[in-house]
């Protein structure tokens, strides 16, 4: 009996304690989410405020952006000065493509002193990306983030670095002259992969490129020959033998492909370019004196872009330009214009060329010269300068043993952009992030590792850290095709049908595939895997044709079904070019692009017809990590998808265990990333909310 009277009780004052803890502000102990103090007693208003916060938060990573802007502004409108709730406002208008909006909010937040320094370098690089574009790439200044040195803690890692072939992951094959070896290293210098070559290994490699098939091609001076491999570094064959005749070679050194997928030789012992096609087979050779044109003494560098093929000669520090057959067209730099031009490199309109101990561009249109890059006057003998995935220049120093990271100055000085762009937290304490990494002006970061990021909650490091993985290394897509319902696309409708079904294709199976029509009202029409569009035709779609075609909605509706795709995705519009006088009515074209951009879909278009598009539509397409295809061109449609997959992508997953305390779901939980790569880093601070118990 008196156990029993004692076990009653007990459950009576547990029931008591309950009930007198649930009497308890339950914000004043988790410091109401965040938006006041802790250990204060909240308001009835701060308690409506904290329940339209959580929701605004929620939304948010849903990718609903739309819906976070609502419930922030709900929570404001109890809180009218919570900075925190400004600050979520502002990045989730920077997510709907208002990027203004977003910067007043930000403006409002700081004013009082939030943020600091952090929420100040994101103001600044938001604004700047919105009023000033970058400078024409052949015309920066370039310094020196970090360097790759060939020996490192006394261990020999590469020497003689002669020539550098980036990757779209962020790594990078580097040709070693005096090692007779290929090595390919990650962002941070680390050797990933290292290839001597066949069985009687390399015999004095200079130039290293990628061919249109992701094959490498390696030229070997002192061999006389090109030796192919695949594009993990499998050997695959020889090209060409030593000798003066058709398809022979004296000391080949640097190497380029055009259009035609023919391969261009600079053949320093003979003083000529030889050409060779896609397979090896010798074509004709050029460069001898003719007419006007003096001759080649002494070919080193050389570059193709678009139909012209550049020649840097060494003996005379000039550069020529010939047509795709070799025919002399005029010379582009007089001579003694360069000391001792060794490599030389497309890079847009521009060709990077490398001086003795400078990196100079040159504008193959006018000739114009731009000093990029000076390694000052230490000794030093700079053989080759290539851009890479992450808009740095990779340039080799075979006196000093190293490999540069050179980086635009502003880039250095300003660091790099990071946000955490979501928190998955369903199964908490286990928590998913995704973390995006940019440069100043908007270019992804690719090729970072675990070691390259500091994650902490509450400044204390998070337990059982693990990298999930980059998105860059994603080997497919999910796809938005846009089929334009306008009326001037109804002539189109059979060519239309045609790139669907080839598009559909080349997706090979992998990812998803989304169609949707622009018409008056856009519209989705099939969501689902690539076979089943297969078959598609043009005049079975349920949105008809309209004069009026506002682009803008239909953009974002594919914007809207994309954000919680793939990592990897883009839209593909499908039109004649043309837009209708309200196709950007309720947002603008830079809203537009700003909401592609910010969510990171680019766009790429296949006209259906020769003409040129709209300035609205070139815009649209200009304006993202995209291109413009034509559906006739003599190469197909198929390599749009792979050209996709090659577009970098920044954003980084790592799950941890979170170690804090969440309150029964209802308290904001704080979490803070660092990020490192050479001399630059970047920082962004967030927050999320575990499910409610």
């Amino acid at each position: 009996m008196m156990r029993t009277l004692l076990a009653l009780f007990r459950a009576l004052s547990a029931a008591v304690f309950l009930c007198i803890c649930s009497a308890l502000p339950i914000f004043a102990q988790s410091a109401s989410a965040g938006l006041v103090p802790a250990g204060e007693q909240r308001t009835a208003d701060e308690g409506f405020a904290s329940q339209e916060f959580r929701r605004g938060v929620q939304a948010y990573y849903r990718g609903s952006f739309n819906d976070a802007v609502l419930q922030f502004e709900k929570a404001l409108s109890y809180l009218p000065e919570n900075n925190l709730i400004m600050d979520w406002l502002g990045k989730a208008y920077y997510h709907s493509g208002m990027e203004g909006t977003a910067v007043q909010s930000w403006i409002r937040a700081g004013d009082t002193g939030y943020g600091g320094l952090l929420l100040q370098n994101k103001i600044e690089i938001v604004q700047e990306r919105r009023i000033a574009g970058e400078l024409m790439q052949g015309e920066q200044r370039f310094t020196e983030a970090g360097s790759f040195p060939g020996v490192y803690n006394d261990n020999l890692i590469f020497s003689g670095p002669v020539s550098v072939l980036p990757n779209s992951n962020g790594t990078a094959w580097v040709l070693a002259y005096g090692t007779n070896e290929l090595v390919e290293l990650n962002v941070n210098g680390s050797v990933i992969t290292r290839v001597t070559g066949p069985l009687n290994g390399f015999d004095r490699p200079v130039d290293i490129i990628r061919l249109a098939d992701s094959n490498l091609l390696i030229s070997e001076s002192a061999g006389d020959r090109l030796a192919l491999f695949s594009k993990k570094g499998m050997f695959i064959k020889y090209f060409g033998k030593k000798g003066r005749g058709l398809g022979e070679l004296l000391g080949p050194q640097y190497m380029a492909q055009d259009s035609r997928n023919n391969i261009y030789v600079s053949d320093y012992g003979n003083s000529r370019i030889d050409v060779f096609d896609s397979e090896g087979t010798p074509l004709f050779f050029f460069g001898k004196a003719d007419g006007e044109f003096e001759g080649l003494r002494g070919p080193t560098g050389i570059a193709v872009i678009g139909d012209s093929i550049f020649v840097a000669d060494d003996f005379r520090g000039a550069i020529y330009e010939f047509d795709q057959a070799g025919n002399f067209r005029r010379m582009l730099s007089e001579p003694k214009t360069f000391v001792h031009p060794e490599s030389m490199k497309s890079w847009g309109d521009y060709l990077v060329v490398c001086d003795s101990n400078k990196v100079i561009s040159v504008d193959s249109r006018t000739g114009a010269r731009f000093e990029n890059v000076r390694t000052g006057n230490a000794p030093s003998r700079l053989t080759s300068a290539v851009p890479d995935a992450n808009g740095n220049l990779l340039v080799t120093d075979i006196k000093t043993n190293e490999v540069y990271v050179m980086t635009k100055l502003q880039e250095l000085v300003g660091g790099l952009f990071v946000q955490i762009e979501r928190v998955n937290a369903s199964r908490f304490p286990e928590v998913l992030v995704d973390i995006s990494v940019e440069n100043r002006h908007r270019k992804p970061v690719v090729g970072l590792k675990n070691n390259n990021f500091f994650i902490t909650e509450q400044k204390r490091p998070v337990s059982k850290l693990k990298f999930v993985g980059a998105a860059s290394e994603n080997s497919y897509a999910d796809v938005t095709l846009l089929i334009d319902r306008s009326m001037a696309a109804k002539p189109y409708e059979e060519q239309i049908t045609a790139v669907v079904r080839e598009l559909s294709e080349a997706m090979n199976g992998k990812g998803t595939l989304r169609i949707l029509s622009a018409g008056r009202v856009p519209a989705v029409e099939y969501v689902g895997r690539p076979s089943g569009a297969l078959k598609f035709s043009a005049s079975a779609l349920k949105t008809p044709y309209s004069d009026s075609v506002p682009l803008d909605l239909a953009l974002r509706l594919c914007v809207n079904d994309l954000v919680n795709a793939e990592k990897k995705r883009a839209i593909i519009m499908i039109s004649p070019g043309k837009v209708s006088i309200d196709a950007f009515e309720k947002y603008s074209l830079s809203e537009t692009a700003a909401y592609l951009n910010n969510n990171r879909v680019p766009v790429l278009s296949v006209l259906v017809n020769q003409a040129a598009g709209d300035e609205e539509y070139e815009f649209i397409v200009s304006h993202t990590p995209g291109g413009e295809y034509y559906m006739f061109r003599p190469e197909g449609l198929s390599s749009v998808i792979s050209d996709i997959v090659d577009i970098p992508n920044g954003v980084y997953t790592f799950s941890f265990t979170s170690a804090l305390t969440t309150n029964f779901g209802e308290k904001y939980l704080p979490i803070e990333v660092e990020t490192y790569l050479l001399n630059r880093s970047g920082r962004d601070e967030s927050g999320y909310f575990a499910p409610l118990q």
